[in-house]
């Protein structure tokens, strides 16, 4: 039986969502997804809509997994609510907009986000804080 104690759930769930995010970001998410999900009008909203869908799906199956097999006591409301910060957030950074406005209002070097992987380490930091809420979340 695994504890119910806040701190490990949180531990637990921020280890599942962590590993779900790499699997969906980087092996699941088509190649479709992965270059139409930033594009504007109608064509980017679905692209991106259609890989935060199988990022939740993962997500969801990594934390009913974890549940089962450690015996992990994850209310069903807060676990929804957490999986819903994470997809919602997700959408947010992966439209590319609000993220490339804040690396500009931050003063982010425009060659550095453009030619030397800025825009994929803010991408990815982004979505591992709101992981990290998402885990909060849950385990709270």
């Amino acid at each position: 039986m695994f504890s119910s104690d806040p701190v490990a759930v949180f531990a637990a769930v921020f280890a599942a969502l962590f590993f779900a995010h790499h699997l969906a970001d980087h092996w699941v998410q088509t190649q479709h997804q992965a270059d139409c999900k930033g594009l504007p009008g109608w064509s980017g909203r679905l692209a991106c809509a259609a890989h935060v869908g199988t990022y939740t799906l993962t997500a969801a199956a990594a934390l009913t997994v974890l549940a089962l097999v450690l015996s992990l006591p994850l209310p069903l409301g807060q676990t929804v609510a957490g999986l819903a910060v994470s997809g919602v957030s997700h959408y947010l950074i992966d439209r590319r907009t609000p993220l490339r406005r804040l690396a500009d209002w931050l003063g982010k070097d425009p060659a550095w986000l453009e030619r030397g992987g800025g825009l994929y380490a803010l991408d990815q930091s982004a979505h591992i804080l709101f992981l990290f809420v998402a885990a909060l979340v849950v385990a709270a």
